[in-house]
């Protein structure tokens, strides 16, 4: 193969063992740049690597837009990137391009489902403030009436977007005995209702999931519809007790509004993976609230299902390199 016919393939992050030890050992007349540092990589950075590229393997930090399209150049086939979600691309301009987008559907339904019921577990039963106590000395003698939080029996759980995740989710609660779900989205979804076997399932307006439930897990996609969907007002219908968990992305929550409710004892308990932004600085009021629980983003952090989204992500970028049909597009 002559020089002219290689390829270049921009790789934003160092990946999991399995998979970048497959990008180390190359691909056969395809040219490979990656950045290594254990760091997001600069727009600087981004927009001098990208030129040239006929493929880019990108994460959810990585903010794919017309500049860096423009530096790519036309030559341009494919952006893969390790991640379900997709905001952080502009679509719009992609397609003008005819650039393909290939995402990673499926693989983190378990990792992020188990992320989120441990949070809903953790915010309801105060596990930061029993964490704290014992780390402070505040633990004392046993006491009746001594951090009490709630149990998930007979409760009823709201869960926005019914999707793998969603369904996931409400699969593992009914362990814990959850019987009801309400669930808000674009459309009722009766065949995702049926994988939920032996509970009441119904699709329900947001105004009513709000008013009536115990929990609230937030599971859906960011949007244009979906961006800030829950701010002061929304919080303001809900249950002063309710358990308010967001495992999808930062943007859908309103911060301003969470922390207002917050600080008027609005809500019961938080229990968040995302937030706006991130990192989230430390000396954020969020982090204040006791009755508040931030995790860094780490939904889908497991080995199994990053090596499985960074393969997925190989192989998206490598088909749309070759110019065939890419494995999983975002618009399947």
């Amino acid at each position: 193969m002559t020089t002219s016919q290689r390829h270049k393939l921009l790789v934003t992050r160092t990946l999991p063992l399995s998979s970048q030890e497959r990008i180390e050992r190359g691909f056969e007349g395809i040219d490979i740049v990656q950045w290594k540092e254990d760091r997001a990589i600069p727009r600087s950075e981004l927009l001098s690597l990208a030129k040239g590229a006929d493929g880019i393997l990108c994460l959810l930090t990585d903010k794919i837009d017309a500049e860096v399209l423009d530096a790519a150049g036309p030559q341009l086939k494919v952006v893969s990137t390790m991640s379900v979600g997709y905001d952080h691309v502009n679509v719009p301009e992609l397609e003008k391009r005819n650039v393909v987008l290939g995402i990673t559907p499926g693989v983190l339904t378990e990792a992020t489902a188990d992320t989120t019921v441990l949070l809903v577990l953790a915010a309801a039963r105060r596990l930061r403030e029993g964490v704290d106590a014992v780390l402070q000395g505040k633990w004392g003698t046993w006491s009746p009436t001594w951090l009490l939080g709630s149990q998930l029996t007979d409760k009823t759980v709201g869960i926005v977007g019914l999707g793998r995740i969603g369904v996931a989710v409400a699969k593992r609660l009914q362990a814990f005995g959850v019987q009801k779900f309400l669930y808000q989205g674009t459309r009722p979804k009766p065949e995702a209702e049926k994988e939920i076997p032996g509970a009441h399932v119904e699709f329900s307006d947001l105004d009513r999931l709000l008013k009536e439930s115990d929990v609230i897990c937030v599971c859906c996609a960011l949007n244009d519809k979906t961006q800030n969907m829950f701010n002061y007002e929304t919080f303001s219908k809900m249950k002063s007790s309710v358990v308010f968990v967001n495992t999808a992305r930062g943007g859908i929550v309103e911060q301003p509004g969470l922390i207002r409710a917050l600080k008027e004892g609005r809500l019961g308990s938080v229990g968040l993976d995302v937030t706006v932004p991130e990192p989230l600085p430390t000396d954020s009021e969020l982090l204040k609230f006791p009755n508040c629980i931030v995790l860094p983003h780490i939904g889908s952090g497991t080995l199994e299902t990053r090596t499985a989204m960074s393969e997925i992500a190989i192989e998206n970028v490598l088909s749309g390199i070759k110019g065939e049909k890419i494995p999983h597009p975002h618009n399947a």
